[in-house]
């Protein structure tokens, strides 16, 4: 008999609301993953009506078939670990490496028959909590089979860095606290339309974004979220384009398309337009653009900026668009755009430099906004102006070495950055990762430090706890339900870990005082397969509805 192989998450990977490289990437990777489909099943364990339902309207729209032949199940969240006892899992994958990850491995550690796999992708990892995150890592439940999946090898040096600081600030060792393996998987794109247009196509393009079909201008384009404390400053830009005018460049030669996200109430855009209108430099700034508008933006480029600045961005979705569309990169040597553009053959990688260390930056971040302390760092990372003037000059200048470039970068893009390329590395990653050897039993009643132990820690508010020698009978309203003038009210959310055959049998069994074990060893006479802490919770909330006393 094949042994099916299943697909878990405890997330939704599509999300609504504002387009951010983050849910842009995860929904990708979910629509990559079901192109391929190469699992017998996918499973997702969400918590609240709203994202499952969510969810499911996305498979009715997208994923129908898949969805029909009952291949995909969304649960809730609170049914893990009945699925996971019940059933092998090949992996669990999660959208994001933050917050569930290390918690989901006390569970499986605790209830799986297999020790399946747990991934997670980083997206920003630049937050000041984000230490406490990782530490959750550090305990002697994780695996050689947990893998925090990062999109760069710069991404790769931060998280060795956070588990490094942790053990060194808390006196950690490797051999007692092991951590998950570290790989890279890059982000991909399904290009789509988006591809090196031919000239009824750019032309139609600049036609649509209000440009004369016989304008000449090298249009430059920028991309990405307008918002100088989490994406990129657009000044080092305006600087460069004030040097090539100052040398003689005519201000009629060129276009900036500024696109993007940008927040309602920032009045920063404005503040680069008046800028631009300062120095002579045409300036457009399209706010939000719809998928049409934007695809326009692509085909009507001829040179794609993006100087990243800020440790927010971690790899650069808009560089892969941009190079799937045949434009030339021009890039920030930073974060994972180092990965992204191969220097002198796809575009330009401009030098950046800043500080080693920040200390002060350091203590403040936590009692402060993630943008605050973001702008800060931006603020000390520089990217070398004089090498970005000379770079737009050349491209500018250079047609056939825009051409080159952007016919390499698009080949590239496709060959090495499509969503199905992405999908087979992680696949070939969750296949290795199940090879791993661990010790299964050892790992089941290992406890997770940071697991707040409610009862236990709670205990002493209450004026005593149940053991087994308490004594037990039947309440005013039990014996209502035993003779059929009640029934047991279990509120929503309470009664999936209610059996009501137990309830009213238990009525039954404590017509007469009884101890606790006895009640719970007649209770195992009708629901053989329930845990002693199941028993104890229908005793203890059938004595807080009256169905049970507690006998003085």
């Amino acid at each position: 008999m094949k042994t099916q192989r299943i697909w878990g998450s405890l997330d939704p990977f599509h999300e609504s609301g504002p387009i951010l490289g983050r849910k842009v990437a995860n929904s990708g990777f979910l629509n990559g993953l079901l192109e391929v489909d190469p699992f017998d099943e996918y499973h997702f364990f969400l918590s609240g009506a709203g994202p499952r339902e969510g969810l499911s309207k996305f498979f009715q729209t997208n994923y129908p078939v898949i969805l029909d032949a009952g291949r995909i199940r969304i649960m809730d969240r609170r049914d893990l670990p009945a699925e996971i006892s019940a059933r092998d899992y090949f992996c669990f994958h999660q959208s994001d490496c933050i917050n569930y990850p290390p918690h989901l491995a006390r569970v499986r550690n605790k209830y799986a028959r297999n020790i399946f796999p747990i991934t997670g992708t980083t997206h920003s990892l630049s937050y000041s909590n984000y230490g406490s995150f990782f530490l959750n890592y550090l305990w002697k439940g994780t695996t050689g089979r947990d893998c925090i999946v990062t999109t760069s090898n710069t991404g790769i040096v931060v998280v060795e860095k956070y588990f490094k600081h942790l053990r060194e600030g808390l006196g950690l060792s490797e051999e007692t606290h092991p951590t998950p393996q570290i790989r890279k998987i890059p982000l991909g794109i399904d290009p789509g339309q988006l591809a090196p247009p031919n000239e009824h196509l750019k032309t139609q393009a600049k036609l649509n974004l209000g440009i004369n079909a016989d304008d000449e201008k090298i249009n430059i384009l920028v991309f990405g979220r307008i918002a100088h404390h989490s994406k990129m400053d657009i000044l080092p830009l305006l600087r460069a384009m004030q040097r090539l005018f100052a040398s003689g460049m005519n201000r009629e030669k060129v276009r900036v398309l500024l696109g993007g996200w940008v927040d309602e109430e920032d009045d920063f855009p404005a503040t680069l337009a008046q800028l631009g209108r300062n120095m002579g430099l045409e300036l457009s700034i399209i706010g939000r653009p719809s998928e049409a508008k934007k695809l326009d933006l692509y085909r009507a480029a001829d040179i794609f900026v993006s100087i990243s600045d800020n440790p927010q961005e971690t790899f650069g979705i808009t560089v892969l668009e941009a190079g799937a569309s045949g434009l030339p990169v021009i890039a920030s040597d930073y974060d994972g755009y180092k990965d992204l553009v191969i220097d002198d053959e796809t575009g330009l990688l401009i030098e950046t430099i800043g500080p080693e260390a920040t200390p002060e930056l350091d203590l403040m971040a936590p009692l402060c906004f993630d943008n605050h302390y973001h702008l800060l760092m931006a603020q000390q990372t520089a990217v070398n102006t004089p090498q970005l003037a000379a770079g737009l000059e050349r491209l500018i200048n250079d047609p056939q070495l825009r051409s080159r470039m952007g016919a390499a970068g698009a080949k590239r893009v496709r060959e090495q950055f499509n969503w199905t390329t992405v999908i087979e590395q992680h696949i070939k990653l969750w296949e290795e990762l199940n090879t791993v050897p661990v010790n299964t039993e050892a790992l089941r009643d290992i406890l997770h430090p940071v697991q707040v132990r409610m009862g236990e820690t709670f205990s002493h508010y209450l004026t005593e706890t149940l053991t087994p020698e308490t004594k037990l009978v039947t309440g005013t309203t039990g014996m209502a339900i035993y003779h059929g003038r009640e029934f047991p009210l279990m509120y929503k959310g309470v009664d999936r870990f209610l059996q009501e055959q137990v309830i009213r049998k238990m009525a039954f069994f404590a017509r007469k005082p009884i101890s606790a074990a006895d009640l719970a060893d007649k209770i195992k006479t009708i629901a053989a397969d329930m845990s002693e802490r199941e028993t104890q919770f229908h005793i203890l909330w059938s004595l807080k509805h009256d169905i049970l006393e507690k006998v003085c």
